[in-house]
């Protein structure tokens, strides 16, 4: 497996990174990407200025991973958007490798800070179909997984919860907010 840039005129590799979304975000954010069109507009957004969008690539050309970052606050942070990895290839350290790729690049070009933002829109964490405008860091502090909620992971990757916003994907839906220092 290696990890490149994805290019704007590899259209087949852009078909198997939307086909990833679609997938990969069906049974947690079936809202987000819920067919081709919008997560091809999603992946052909990557392409912009102060983008990156890389891929993990098997051997024969498949793509396995995807990860974008968007630049923000004039470079000194970026934020992680989006990640996802093939159902088949979870846990074998595609995620961890996508991530470290994108933290090495945005350090290079003089990030501080590396962001994202991870919605809990089905009952997967305790700050879920909670108010979380009473008692915010208590309930932070205390957060417990309940379904595979990615946050686990990232914070195995350095990051930290910096806050919520409640309600942000509807009532009881939070985004949960996180970041890492990569230089200080």
């Amino acid at each position: 497996m290696r990890i490149e840039d994805l290019r704007p005129d590899d259209e087949q590799a852009i078909r198997q990174v939307a086909a990833l979304l679609v997938e990969g975000f069906r049974e947690h954010w079936p809202d987000a990407w819920p067919d081709m069109e919008s997560a091809l507009a999603e992946v052909r957004e990557s392409f912009e200025e102060d983008r990156i969008s890389r891929v993990a690539v098997e051997d024969d050309g498949t793509v396995v991973g995807w990860i974008g970052g968007i630049e923000d606050y004039d470079g000194n942070v970026w934020e992680l958007h989006p990640l996802v990895v093939s159902a088949a290839r979870r846990e074998q350290g595609i995620g961890r490798a996508l991530v470290a790729d994108l933290e090495r690049l945005v350090t290079a070009r003089g990030a501080y800070t590396l962001r994202l933002g991870t919605d809990d829109e089905d009952n997967q964490t305790t700050l879920s179909s909670v108010d979380l405008y009473t008692n915010t860091w208590e309930q932070i502090a205390n957060i417990k997984n309940l379904n595979h909620h990615p946050y686990e992971f990232y914070q195995k990757l350095g990051f930290t919860i910096i806050g919520v916003l409640p309600d942000a994907n509807g009532p009881g839906k939070p985004d949960i907010y996180m970041a890492k220092r990569l230089r200080g």
